[in-house]
């Protein structure tokens, strides 16, 4: 349909008339707005873009590129630009943040700071407000998922009902990337933006006069009032170790007499059902062992512990003599060794593996890794897990050599969640990361270097220095989201090149005509949260920034107010789990319902908005 716009001889490059509220014209409550071809074109593009981020069902990488391309082809975006956006300072920065925080996630700091925090929390409520504190202030220097993931598992292992914990961390984690330049996609977007406009981009601790305040006041509330708006458990899940009972996936069957399968190697035996039988463990003149199976030969009598479902196991029983035992005597300790845990990871949106099946991962050919179970919203998918097409916030239980199961879980793109089994891993040198780290800060700070190259350059350092290896580092990287603000960024450019947001900051500006101009700068707020509630944050502040800014021009007011209001608005996305990450990461361990989140969120996003507006009123003038 936008191709036909484009090239319609209907829609000619003369200007067209458009209707809609506004400031009256004499004698009516409505005035007739000028909209050109090109305005028109990319507010469809960016309307469809935005219908299918909501609609989920394309990845809003996807989704980006898609909407660029056409742009591209209708002509609002110029072919010479059309591939700028991935070597915008924005997009370079938040890659560089993505590999540091990495490389301070592998030196095993957090892990000693959270130890000391949690072992002085001994209520539910002193947890909440440590672990809720913790992940704000780490957040304001890497990235919201990064220290979700760090502080998370830690939180699965203490929480009693993690239900009541796990939400106030999502939001602490988004509370606290307000406050710095790197602290979240959107302020680095904002800060690069201030660039184009007024000739100098915000540096590193210019967003904390409004975002320290809002995520002080924030993560007060969640740690005080919001975590006792959280609905009960849903999944009746009371500990980390609820999620999945054994007796639930794991079967145990007998070698019959005379069965076909004696002899048979265990690898022939997990072949015969197609991936969808996976054998765990095995029992054999009452030794135990669960490593090195696949090339074990079964005997008579031998007892194999497997993940299959029920019509599996009949088949093998009719056709094998393969003898499911009833009322099995089974622990989870069977399933590991000296040398084999499990790990719980959560799979985060945009991850490699989503929209695959276990089937399709061979994880036993390449990894030497076997995937047990498999939940979902709380609950555990127990029939085919291996035709199971994974989706963001699954829960993956994984067995396999202890030593290999971090990285086997960052390779697959998760996140880990608790390890059983695992012992505590081995922490890197902390100094070395930490004082890289801090120099590159200190050094946007003053404004010595941008905030790209200061990165940047602390990434090549901590490659030198051996703190963290070129793959790793590739491997850091959130490819789809540096795709999603490569490709959205000249679409932002072109809303602006068009004079689109001139247009919509007309309409705005007429609809608040008879109010001051802070009233307006809490419309820009307020309708920034509601965009980001149901597309991108990064998305949100690259359309919203442009509109910001002109609606500064139309009022005569500075630009940065506005550009501070779509800042703080892009980030705060608590009504629902899809507008960030972090939402989607933890609505399955804690069992939570796309209803549930507002519970909190709304008087949440109240709070900020009653804050946040007459800080920026007052920090940044308008």
């Amino acid at each position: 349909m936008i191709l036909t716009l484009a090239r319609s001889k209907l829609i000619s490059r003369q200007r067209v008339r458009f209707v809609t509220l506004g400031k009256a014209q004499p004698g009516s409550n409505r005035v007739t707005l000028p909209m050109t071809q090109d305005q028109l074109l990319i507010f469809l593009i960016l309307a469809a873009a935005m219908a299918m981020f909501l609609w989920g069902k394309l990845r809003y990488d996807m989704v980006a590129l898609l909407a660029l391309v056409i742009g591209i082809v209708a002509g609002v975006v110029p072919t010479e630009s059309a591939f700028s956006g991935f070597g915008n300072p924005a997009v370079i920065t938040v890659a560089a943040v993505l590999v540091i925080s990495r490389a301070l996630q592998m030196s095993g700091l957090i892990d000693r700071v959270a130890a000391i925090i949690t072992a002085r929390a001994r209520t539910e409520s002193a947890q909440i407000g440590a672990l809720s504190a913790l992940a704000a202030t780490l957040s304001a220097f890497m990235n919201n998922i990064g220290a979700l993931a760090l502080v998370m598992p830690l939180a699965m292992r203490v929480a009693k009902r993690p239900s009541r914990l796990l939400m106030p961390l999502s939001f602490s984690s988004i509370l606290g990337g307000l406050i710095t330049l790197i602290g979240t996609p959107p302020n680095i977007i904002i800060g690069s933006f201030r660039a184009t406009v007024s000739g100098e981009p915000f540096r590193m601790f210019d967003f904390a006069m409004v975002g320290l305040p809002v995520a002080i006041v924030g993560v007060l509330f969640i740690t005080l009032v919001g975590w006792r708006l959280m609905p009960q458990d849903r999944a009746g899940r009371k500990s980390a170790e609820d999620l999945f009972e054994i007796r639930d996936y794991i079967a145990e069957a007998r070698v019959a007499a005379g069965s076909k399968l004696i002899g048979v190697p265990m690898v022939a035996l997990e072949q015969m059902a197609d991936g969808e039988l996976i054998v765990v463990g095995l029992i054999r003149d009452e030794q135990r062992e669960v490593a090195d199976l696949r090339r074990v030969s079964l005997r008579e009598g031998d007892i194999v512990l497997i993940r299959a479902d029920a019509m599996i196991l009949e088949r093998l029983h009719t056709e094998a003599g393969l003898e499911t035992m009833a009322d099995p005597d089974l622990s989870e300790a069977m399933l590991r060794s000296d040398k084999v845990g499990l790990i719980e990871a959560v799979l985060p949106p945009g991850a490699r593996i989503e929209g695959l099946t276990p089937n399709d991962l061979r994880l036993r050919r390449r990894y030497g890794t076997a995937l047990l179970a498999l939940a979902r919203q709380g609950g555990a998918i127990v029939h085919r897990i291996g035709t199971t097409h994974l989706r963001a916030g699954d829960v993956l239980l994984l067995q396999g050599p202890i030593e290999d199961l971090p990285e086997v879980v960052n390779r697959l793109g998760c996140l880990p969640l608790a390890g059983r089994g695992l012992g505590a891993r081995r922490p890197g040198r902390v100094a070395v990361p930490l004082a890289v780290f801090g120099l590159s800060v200190i050094v946007t700070a003053l404004g010595l270097l941008p905030a790209h190259v200061a990165f940047v350059a602390a990434v090549v350092a901590l490659i030198l220095l051996n703190r963290i290896g070129p793959s790793q580092a590739y491997d850091s990287i959130d490819l789809p989201v540096i795709v999603m603000l490569g490709a959205m960024i000249p679409l932002g450019r072109a809303l602006q090149d068009t004079g689109a947001t001139e247009l919509i900051a007309d309409i705005i500006v007429g609809m608040a005509s008879q109010v001051p101009p802070i009233m307006v700068l809490a419309l820009l707020l307020v309708v920034t949260m509601a965009l980001t509630d149901i597309i991108n944050n990064a998305a949100t502040a690259i359309v919203m920034a442009p509109i910001g800014a002109s609606i500064a021009t139309r009022l005569g007011a500075s630009v940065d107010p506005f550009l501070m209001a779509v800042a703080i608005g892009a980030s705060c996305a608590f009504l629902t789990p899809i507008g960030h990450q972090n939402n989607v990461v933890v609505m399955g361990p804690g069992g939570y319902r796309f209803g549930d989140y507002w519970r909190m969120g709304l008087p949440l996003d109240a709070l900020i908005v009653v804050t946040a507006v007459p800080m920026i009123a007052l920090v940044w003038p308008i």
